[in-house]
């Protein structure tokens, strides 16, 4: 057999840095498969089944056919649907041509910091964030700019600390509410000081539905300036059936379609049908998962802090706590692996968000209250057998 041609990797991708969500994941299934009861506390996916007639839905439309290509920026029903929703929940008049329909949130950030992003240009990003934002950035050839944010402020964004960032290569602000990782919210007053802003907003508004504490708000209530991110993953339970949307300002979605015409072209036909009975249909099964997690949250914060963990800013948001380790090791990454090791218990490092969230743990309460508290008491005997607690 010849020598293998070792093949040349552009520089872009040898740069993207390994989701460690998914590392500590897929190191857990290798121990499950031999043999290990492993607790899953470490990716952000809803542990509920999809709810009945968003299935059906999807199920009648494979069998009437529904399974062609549709317009690229998405079915007219379901557009319509949403700007519907925009309508009904937040006050807001969304064109449905505003709106992309796209296979889950993630293509659509590639094509929105591709559409903003000339070589060099900058986005600004709290530090915390969202651990694919940098790479999706770096991948156009922007930069990520990072601010760094506080613990006691939920790692959100400041008004005054974001200006001392902007400079005449900045394109725009990327804010998530209620936030990954540390599920905190911002009130309607910070979101209206970040409106303000000189500069074009990105909102990532995928954990919307899942406030407990507090108003939901979009951006789009305090400024037409704004790119929003939406889907269906985690209200919904759908996070298999990658269905997400893009609200562009009306003279941006021309050159966004295009884009989309030739990565994506369109979402699944069936799945878009889907997307339309969820938004009519979804909202008592949302409010069932919403209790049920806040349920969970309430539960959980008092037993972590019962181990040692320190709970900066109550998670008002989504699903997750994101817990301070920093007296224990500042090393996330090294502690999240030894803890998977030692208990089974799988979370994920601090790190993998950003050097603020450095020495913390991140908890996903996507998991039933047995197994959480299961989880606990295998962390509270394996801090003790360290001499941590």
């Amino acid at each position: 057999m010849p020598n293998p041609i070792k093949i040349p990797l552009a520089q872009r991708v040898t740069e993207v840095t390994p989701f460690l969500a998914m590392e500590i994941m897929e190191r857990a299934k290798q121990l499950e498969a031999d043999g290990r009861e492993i607790i899953y506390l470490c990716l952000g996916e809803p542990d509920f089944a999809t709810p009945e007639p968003i299935v059906r839905t999807a199920c009648e439309a494979m069998q009437a056919g529904e399974t062609r290509y549709t317009h690229s920026l998405g079915r007219i029903e379901l557009r319509e649907a949403l700007a519907e929703h925009y309508k009904d929940r937040y006050k807001v008049t969304v064109d449905p041509e505003q709106v992309i329909v796209s296979s889950g949130t993630s293509p659509l950030m590639l094509l929105l910091f591709a559409a903003l992003c000339n070589p060099g240009d900058e986005v600004i990003l709290t530090d915390p964030c969202y651990a694919c934002y940098p790479n999706f950035i770096r991948f156009v050839n922007g930069e990520p700019r990072f601010l760094q944010t506080r613990p006691e402020q939920g790692f959100q964004p400041q008004p005054d600390d974001v200006r001392t960032l902007i400079n005449d290569r900045t394109r725009a602000l990327l804010i998530n509410s209620p936030a990954n990782p540390a599920g905190s919210i911002l009130s309607r007053a910070e979101l209206k000081k970040l409106a303000e802003l000189p500069i074009p907003l990105i909102s990532d508004e995928i954990y919307h539905g899942l406030t407990y504490e507090g108003e939901e708000h979009s951006i789009l209530e305090f400024t037409e300036n704004a790119f929003v991110l939406g889907g269906f993953s985690k209200a919904y339970a759908m996070t298999g059936w990658r269905l997400g949307y893009l609200i562009a300002p009306k003279s941006a979605v021309r050159a966004l379609q295009t884009f989309h015409q030739n990565i994506v072209i369109s979402a699944n036909s069936f799945v878009q049908l889907a997307g339309v009975t969820a938004l009519r249909e979804g909202e008592p099964y949302v409010a069932e998962m919403r209790a049920e997690y806040d349920r969970r949250r309430r539960h959980l914060i008092p037993r972590l802090e019962e181990i040692g963990l320190k709970i900066h800013t109550r998670p008002a948001g989504a699903f997750y706590v994101l817990a301070d380790a920093r007296h224990i090791s500042h090393d996330s990454l090294a502690l999240a692996r030894e803890i998977l090791e030692a208990t089974g218990v799988a979370l994920t490092p601090g790190i993998d968000f950003g050097q603020a969230a450095e020495g913390f743990l991140r908890f996903s309460y996507a998991n039933s209250m047995g197994n959480l508290d299961k989880a606990v008491d295998r962390l509270g005997d394996f801090f003790r057998q360290r001499g941590w607690l």
